[in-house]
């Protein structure tokens, strides 16, 4: 049952014969701050005040006379200019208790109205490994699917795979020019990976030359109208003369960052030319950049080379994406790449043309949308599709196949005005009933305040990441293990559940729209907001239940009852009840570290006091043992409930 849900529906009842609109005020019904208050409060008569002209006080004792909730909470008391404090019997939470304790879902209900979502998260370019920028995505994704479904929602996961774009014409270049025989032999992913670096480099080298001249020139006017503006006298308006010194300020930055980036480019630039074999594969390969663009046209086009060797790379690459799925235990209902999509685009645009949406500027076709300063261009001048075209004709496939109600996008916060215009163009033509959401999140971040990269500056692979979080993990595990409980073997298996669910707690347990520090000591610390200390919460648990030699699956279905003797068993009792609230809160906004607040700040927490001060196996009377038992039990499956939502496996010895 979900208490707050309930609460919330009691005072509608109320609320709505007072105003037209409840809903602001049903949010404002929260669980208490402070316990000494009671155990949910409603703060809903304060805004009342003006609109009904009373006193917030008064208007407060109108909602406790009229509300019935006599069934569940001890009569409710007003505080100050009108807070409504709401404390729940201990009798109708024993109630509860006796119920999640015989039901799977331990008392979580179904949603009343499920929906159909689609989830388009990861969505790597197979062309390339994994790196550390996919472990958000990826989690994200997997824990919202998760939870959706075991609300009762219908889940449809789609990994919206790069495997058609520039990046196999590069790849195709590479193979055709640079390949190592013996390289690709033993290890083919590692040598199309390498190829793809060198064929980039060589590109970014020639195409940063060429642009030198011209970012020299603008940084030369950028200067000139900086001593221009300086040199300019006062207007003797003050307002002028305060904007024009913003706007001063705001060019020097402009300049002063244009210079750094050109000095730093310029320095670059002039290491790799100062290389005479790299300056000579460069000069033998000075119209790469084309070359490259015309590799991939033909590959669209069907060319039997390109199109050989695209399927000859493509298994090759989906192999080595899918150990790393594997690992992180992520499935996918379906993996329609932009492949799979390409025939469809031309249709999509002919769509645009035919209703007036699309027109053509400077060559290129383009959507103009209200409230956007530069158009979504849907087909280049030279007629190339772009991303955009793809994910129209992505929605169009998702609406006409499996009709949902919503799509959530599962994609870094930079790509935020790409969807942004893409939603609005979906609309425009026509996909009004679905919501369409952009699940945004931030970046990992170095100890350094920059992203996350390797000593030489490579973005960290997602598999060595995997690694070394296990390999760290098992030192931590052996080190704990004082008794010697665990085999050689058990060691390596936890390791792999600790290492692994400490990565993936790491990142969700952060809100998703911020950046965030990767840290292995942070995230596989015993103590505090990690995976291994909730592991740890769950296994201390079962190691009750053996010490103790309890069948815990027969002390469920005896009969025997939870019975509420002390304030922290109380204090437990009620938040191991908040499991459906904290489900809630985490799927209104698709954020999942509402349910890591929930396990550590309040579950976890209200355990560890519980332990302190409630022997367990030395309870004072059988009963008393056996309803402390209960109450371990189902925290314990509430821990490993809300972790499996999340992705993360439990262990039973730690």
């Amino acid at each position: 049952m979900n208490i707050l849900q309930a609460l919330r529906g009691r005072f509608d009842a109320v609320l709505s014969t007072m105003v037209d609109e409840t809903a602001p005020l049903l949010e404002m019904i929260r669980p208490a701050s402070d316990t000494k208050f009671g155990d949910y409060q409603a703060n809903c008569a304060m805004p009342l005040k003006k609109k009904l002209g009373r006193e917030s006080r008064e208007i407060a004792a109108e909602i406790v006379e009229k509300i019935d909730l006599s069934d569940m909470c001890e009569p409710l008391e007003i505080a100050g200019p009108g807070f409504i404090n709401i404390k729940l019997k201990d009798a109708w939470i024993e109630a509860q208790l006796a119920a999640a304790v015989t039901d799977e879902r331990i008392g979580v209900p179904l949603v009343a109205e499920p929906k159909k979502y689609i989830l388009d998260f990861s969505s790597p370019n197979v062309a390339k490994p994994m790196h550390v920028g996919h472990i958000r995505s990826t989690v994200i994704g997997d824990s919202l699917a998760n939870t959706l479904r075991f609300l009762g929602h219908e889940v449809i996961t789609d990994n919206h795979l790069g495997d058609w774009g520039t990046q196999f014409g590069m790849i195709i270049y590479g193979f055709k020019h640079f390949r190592d025989n013996d390289a690709y032999a033993e290890s083919p992913v590692a040598e199309l990976s390498r190829l793809y670096r060198e064929v980039r480099k060589i590109i970014d080298f020639v195409d940063g030359q060429k642009a030198l001249p011209a970012r020299k020139a603008k940084l030369s006017e950028m200067s000139a109208e900086l001593e221009e503006r300086k040199a300019a006298p006062s207007t003797g308006d003050k307002g002028a003369d305060k904007k024009a010194a913003k706007e001063l300020q705001k060019l020097e930055r402009q300049a002063n960052e244009a210079s750094k980036e050109l000095t730093k480019d310029q320095a670059k630039l002039a290491e790799l030319a100062a290389d005479p074999e790299f300056a000579k594969l460069a000069a033998e390969h000075a119209d790469i950049s084309s070359a490259v663009l015309n590799e991939t046209a033909k590959l669209h086009a069907g060319d039997e080379e390109n199109l050989a060797l695209w399927h000859e790379f493509l298994p090759k690459c989906r192999e080595d994406i899918q150990r790393i799925y594997e690992r992180l235990n992520v499935k996918f209902d379906h993996e329609l790449g932009e492949s799979f999509y390409h025939d469809q685009l031309a249709p999509v645009v002919d769509s645009f043309i035919e209703q007036g949406f699309a027109k053509e500027s400077e060559g290129a076709l383009c959507v103009f949308l209200e409230g956007f300063k530069a158009p979504m261009i849907i087909r280049k001048k030279d007629g190339a599709f772009l991303y955009a075209t793809t994910d129209l004709a992505t929605i169009q496939y998702r609406m006409n196949e499996w009709r949902p109600d919503a799509i959530l996008y599962v994609v870094d916060f930079r790509q935020g005005d790409h969807f942004e215009k893409l939603f609005a163009a979906a609309k425009k033509w026509g996909y009004t009933d679905v919501e369409l959401k952009h699940v945004s999140f931030g970046t990992v971040m170095g100890e350094d305040g920059k992203p996350y990269k390797t000593r030489s500056g490579d973005t960290v692979g997602l598999e060595g990441l995997l690694d070394e979080a296990v390999s760290r993990a098992e030192k931590i595990v052996r080190s704990n293990d004082k008794d010697g409980l665990l085999s050689d073997e058990q060691y390596k298996d936890v390791a792999q559940d600790v290492g692994i669910g400490g990565l993936k707690y790491g990142d969700l347990s952060q809100n998703r729209e911020t950046d965030y520090v990767f840290s292995y000591d942070t995230m596989l610390a015993l103590r505090g907001n990690t995976a291994t200390y909730m592991q740890y919460a769950y296994a201390r648990s079962q190691s009750i239940f053996r010490n103790g030699e309890i069948d815990i699956a027969a002390l469920r279905s005896s009969g025997a009852k939870i019975c509420i003797t002390s304030p922290a068993e109380r204090a437990l009792a009620t938040k191991v009840l908040r499991l459906p609230e904290a489900l809630q809160e985490m799927v209104a906004d698709y954020r999942p570290n509402q349910l890591t607040i929930y396990l550590f700040e309040e579950l976890a927490k209200a355990y560890s006091t519980f332990f302190e001060q409630c022997p367990v196996l030395k309870a004072e009377t059988a009963e008393q043992k056996q309803s402390r038992l209960l109450l371990c039990d189902l925290t314990a499956r509430v821990i490993q409930q809300g972790l499996a939502l999340l992705g993360i496996s439990t262990v039973d010895k730690m």
